[in-house]
């Protein structure tokens, strides 16, 4: 075996099927098959629709995967998947293939965290992950702010959101203005039109009443509101809706308490490396504001590429690297799919 292995991973949380390829921190292969544009029409996840799909596309990316990296699964060294969380139907169909590609190749398994994995992914673009580092999250389904001290080892959680997540306000606030499914990307095109200034939205949890008790945590519902009852005002009122202002300013909000949080997470704990994952990531206000914030008390931001933001299977063969590099002990074949498993669980035991 080469002394860095070959881990080929596989993603199936929510609504994108992903295998990747990873030897050491070097991508070979990065296969994706979304199903979004079967979600559109409902405006969110519809979690059948989302497991129906990964039933369908696993097959034919896994081996778009091995042709890309020009392996063969006898090649691979390791087999890693996402165990949790996420949607649970999701999950089941990537935890049985995985288990019967490993099965049928003799191939150890790792049962990997989802949220992990988008920490992990950052290796393949900027090296080894200096540690510790904060780790900042955000997606539909998560807002999170991580303390990474050893990434094979586990994490240590420093906030969360405690309703709606950062990815979930997007997207309902685009459904809100009518601009569609997907909310992240169309907000962010949309809000380069407009004055981010123009409108004063709220910022959660960010008064010194609520710092006491939520300092790293997020809240994005009573934004999400606030948007809501500003358009539905201007509506009653006869007016027409700015709709790239609206954009524009309710993605300043975000992008602010995001930020803010991150980087006074990161002066709190002495860590001079942030690192952004989760597809909002990919949001190009979110990466200027934190750079901005950043280099002006000395924090490296590391980002990865916005198609290695999103859920992807290179990112969970990332971790699962990681893990068979240190020797991490493999899971058993009868791992579960845990759709709510811990941040402090990085991987399932063996």
């Amino acid at each position: 075996m080469p002394d860095e292995p070959l881990v080929l991973g596989i993603e199936t949380s929510c609504d994108e099927t992903g295998v990747g390829i990873v030897r050491g921190h070097t991508l070979l292969a990065d296969a994706l098959a979304s199903s979004v544009d079967q979600h559109a029409r409902f405006g969110g996840v519809v979690p059948e629709v989302a497991s129906r799909a990964h039933l369908e596309a696993l097959v034919p990316t896994m081996q778009r995967a091995l042709d890309e990296a020009k392996v063969t699964l006898a090649d691979i060294d390791a087999i890693a998947v996402t165990s949790g969380p996420g949607l649970a139907g999701a999950l089941l169909v990537g935890v049985a293939a995985a288990k019967g590609y490993a099965l049928a190749a003799d191939k150890p398994i790792y049962g990997v965290n989802h949220l992990a994995a988008h920490v992990a992914v950052d290796t393949l673009e900027h090296g080894p992950l200096p540690e510790p580092a904060v780790a900042m999250l955000v997606s539909g389904g998560h807002s999170s702010l991580l303390l990474v001290d050893d990434l094979t080892n586990g994490v240590e959680p420093l906030g969360a959101t405690i309703d709606d997540a950062a990815g979930e306000a997007f997207d309902k606030v685009a459904r809100l203005l009518g601009l569609g499914f997907p909310g992240g990307p169309i907000i962010d095109r949309t809000a380069r039109e407009g004055d981010a200034a123009s409108i004063a939205f709220p910022r959660g949890l960010t008064a010194p009443k609520d710092l006491a008790a939520h300092r790293f945590d997020f809240s994005f519902s009573g934004l999400k509101t606030a948007v809501a009852r500003w358009v539905e005002t201007r509506q009653r009122d006869g007016e027409p809706v700015p709709v790239a202002d609206v954009s524009a300013s309710f993605q300043e909000a975000v992008c602010d308490v995001l930020t803010a949080k991150a980087i006074d997470a990161c002066l709190t704990r002495g860590v001079r490396t942030l690192v952004i994952g989760g597809g909002v990531a990919a949001n190009s206000r979110l990466r200027v504001l934190a750079e901005q914030r950043a280099v002006k008390h000395g924090i490296e931001v590391r980002v990865p590429r916005p198609q290695l933001c999103t859920d992807n299977g290179a990112m969970v063969a990332a971790l699962g690297s990681r893990l068979v590099a240190a020797g991490v002990a493999p899971s058993r074949l009868d791992l579960p799919a845990d759709s709510a498993m811990p941040l402090t669980s990085v991987s399932v035991a063996g």
